[in-house]
């Protein structure tokens, strides 16, 4: 396993976490407004097949090994399919059947799942610090879906996608910290979403190719956000984050993208600001704080 230098995120990690919560945040109602021209699986497809191509071409260009070294591949391909196949599988029909902010709170509850599995396979001690994050963090989610729970359970399917996709990151996270691999962050990123990427392609290409029409200039913006933003930087930030620290730290630190997402909605959708919204707030600013800051 990969050891953790850290228990919490160095300098360098917290500005990574900054702009990484700021770009998955952002990318909710984008991701909303591509599916509303785009089948969800080509869309998760093309993103995560192009953006894997352009990781290894960064890779290359600084000079770093693109080789899998030997007996590793099999690591690198379930990395690949919980990190990367059914978190964005899940994630195309999550948005396409929820509003954008819900769709990002469900996700959100992947820290509350990579915690205990960190626990029963990774050995990891569940911290009172840690715990205490979570439990912040989780209220905060919580006070954001209390006024939409009811508007929730009116799309069953989509609630079932989203957790699911919680629970095939969170057992993700956790293989990253137990099956290694020896190669540079850059690489190993590239190499998953390839390999992440062919299965949504393969399931694309007989259920959605009839759908496929030429999208408009903000749907193809909206693509090449994800491809360039929201796959090549922040899947290769959140790898690094991920190796920097333990689990639990990484996860419960991942709680303030979710509220950015909500966030973007007030801002780019005139969504509703109010009292849910600003204990929400409190709340996941203080458990990332928990977890990530020095006393």
């Amino acid at each position: 396993m990969i050891p953790n230098p850290h228990d919490r995120l160095p300098r360098q990690g917290l500005w990574l976490l900054a702009l990484l919560s700021l770009c998955w945040g952002a990318n909710w109602p984008i991701m909303k407004m591509v599916l509303s021209e785009v089948p969800p699986l080509y869309f998760r497809a093309v993103c995560t097949l192009s953006g894997g191509v352009g990781m290894l071409l960064l890779a290359r260009a600084g000079g770093m090994s693109l080789r899998v070294p030997a007996g590793q591949r099999t690591r690198v391909g379930w990395l690949g399919l919980f990190n990367i196949t059914l978190w964005n599988a899940m994630v195309g029909f999550g948005v396409l059947l929820l509003p954008s902010g819900w769709a990002a709170l469900l996700g959100y509850t992947m820290p509350l799942w990579s915690m205990l599995l960190s626990v029963r396979f990774l050995g990891e001690r569940l911290r009172a610090r840690a715990f205490f994050g979570l439990l912040l963090g989780l209220s905060g989610i919580v006070a954001l879906m209390s006024d939409s729970l009811e508007g929730m359970l009116r799309a069953p399917v989509g609630i079932a996608c989203m957790i699911l996709g919680a629970w095939g990151w969170a057992i993700g996270v956790v293989l990253f910290k137990r099956l290694p691999v020896a190669m540079p962050v850059s690489s190993l990123t590239g190499w998953m979403m390839l390999s992440g990427g062919v299965p949504l392609l393969a399931l694309a290409i007989p259920l959605e190719t009839s759908r496929l029409a030429v999208p408009g200039f903000w749907p193809c913006f909206g693509i090449l956000y994800n491809v360039f933003i929201a796959f090549m930087f922040c899947q290769w930030a959140w790898n690094r984050i991920v190796q920097m620290v333990p689990v639990s730290v990484s996860s419960v630190s991942s709680l303030a993208t979710p509220l950015i997402g909500v966030l973007c909605g007030v801002v780019f959708l005139g969504e509703p600001l109010g009292w849910r919204e600003a204990i929400a707030s409190l709340l996941i600013l203080c458990a990332v704080g928990s977890v990530s800051l020095k006393r």
